[in-house]
């Protein structure tokens, strides 16, 4: 899941469970605002392992370290406690230097807690989606991947997102209908900017969504205004609802996945398909599209649907290519078998391109909708001369296969 949407489930759950706001008393309003700053920060932690791969070398760093041990469980109060210790001596640090006699910060064992549940709901909303993580690592390679959510999802974003707002809109009487009005605003652009990105992704839907959107909208930050009701409801209210309504949508989701893989073995099971893996893959922007695939000895059969459509989906049959001397000695490579290990639905494909043989893998778990130009995302490829020399390997972007590995 992207960094964003972890940040944003991050001050949701510290604004829901672990600040009370005091705005009369300073030093009180100081332990909220370190709370939800903590509970921020522990959402988008695990994430640090991506610096690895922009200092890296290895074209393969994203495969072998990211969702590692900064996302496992085993990694977790570890971090926990190394990011409680640091903000107390911060917090300590920063109110000397300033003489502040107000700031305050809550106890290192609330502070733990915090950077626990903030580090934990990464690790579990990444838990599902469909790119593994591995949750018990290093004492498992095992990545766990539920596939209940895509990477990117609006849906789930907007419904941690807009309670923050709203509480923010609502969180006094006096000014509340400028706040909504500038709320509004925001939120049907950051509504048209979604839109836009995925008709650019070849993920279009519909503009009429856009204009229910603003809708509910409308209804979320203006409605509350009668008699000021809103400005009734606590902000840990407006955030914990939004928390129990994110779960309910993970929830719905996975009655989605489940519907979906029924009709992926309904596939196999009628053309008696011998399937070592099967697989449903949510694809944008609904839990009701998804990518199908089913892996067998030979090549992966693949076919992007929608729930709304009760016919059976369509499958395409994506063929390895014949084996040869080629196929065989980049299947003994490290980085190929690092590679296979992390893609779960491989194909393999062999071309000549000049004076080069190019053997390479995709995986069509990263479908990419309609959009046929240039490769699969995560689409890696090792090339060998005409005597069966390694030349090179690397990740395939843009149709450009980069001169990567230790033999440029």
């Amino acid at each position: 899941m992207d960094p964003v949407t972890h940040g944003i489930v991050g001050a949701l759950i510290g604004k829901a469970f672990f600040s009370k706001q005091d705005l009369s008393n300073r030093s009180s309003d100081s332990t909220a605002r370190v709370a939800v700053f903590a509970a921020t920060l522990g959402a988008i932690f695990p994430d640090v392992d991506v610096f690895v791969d922009a200092f890296s070398r290895d074209p393969l760093a994203i495969a072998r370290y990211h969702r590692g041990f900064t996302h496992s469980f085993i990694g977790l109060p570890i971090f926990a406690a190394a990011l409680a210790w640091l903000t107390r001596a911060g917090v300590a640090w920063y109110a000397k230097r300033t003489h502040r006699d107000d700031l305050d910060c809550p106890s290192f064992a609330m502070l733990f807690l915090i950077y626990a549940a903030g580090i934990a709901s990464h690790i579990i909303l990444d838990g599902f989606t469909s790119f593994g993580t591995r949750m018990m690592n290093p004492f498992s390679k095992d990545r766990v991947a539920w596939d209940f959510l895509f990477i990117i999802d609006f849906v789930f974003t907007a419904l941690i997102l807009l309670p923050q707002i709203a509480a923010w809109v609502h969180q006094r009487g006096e000014g509340a209908t400028n706040r909504a009005a500038k709320a509004w605003g925001f939120c049907t652009v950051l509504t048209l900017g979604a839109w836009s990105l995925a008709r650019a992704a070849a993920f279009p839907f519909s503009f009429s969504v856009v204009i229910v959107a603003a809708a509910i909208f409308v209804v979320l930050f203006f409605l509350p205004l009668q008699h000021n009701w809103g400005s009734r409801v606590s902000r840990a209210s407006w955030c914990r609802a939004g928390f129990y309504v994110a779960c309910a949508y993970i929830i719905v989701c996975g009655f989605a996945h489940h519907a979906a893989m029924s009709r992926v073995r309904a596939f196999a099971s009628s053309h008696h398909i011998v399937a070592e893996k099967i697989g449903a893959i949510p694809l944008p922007p609904s839990f009701l599209d998804w990518n199908g695939m089913a892996l067998t000895s030979g090549g992966v059969y693949q076919s992007s649907f929608s729930l709304r459509n009760s016919a059976a989906p369509h499958f395409r049959y994506v063929p390895d290519s014949p084996p040869n001397r080629f196929t065989d000695e980049a299947s003994q490579l490290e980085p190929v078998r690092t590679y296979l290990w992390f893609a779960r639905f491989p194909v393999v494909r062999f071309m000549r391109a000049g004076n080069q043989n190019i053997v390479e893998y995709a995986d069509p778990r990263f479908f990419e909708g309609n959009a046929r130009n240039g490769p699969m995302p995560f689409t890696f490829a090792v090339a060998f001369d005409s005597q069966g020399d390694l030349l090179h390997y690397g990740w395939v972007r843009g149709g450009i296969f980069p001169q990567a590995g230790p033999h440029n």
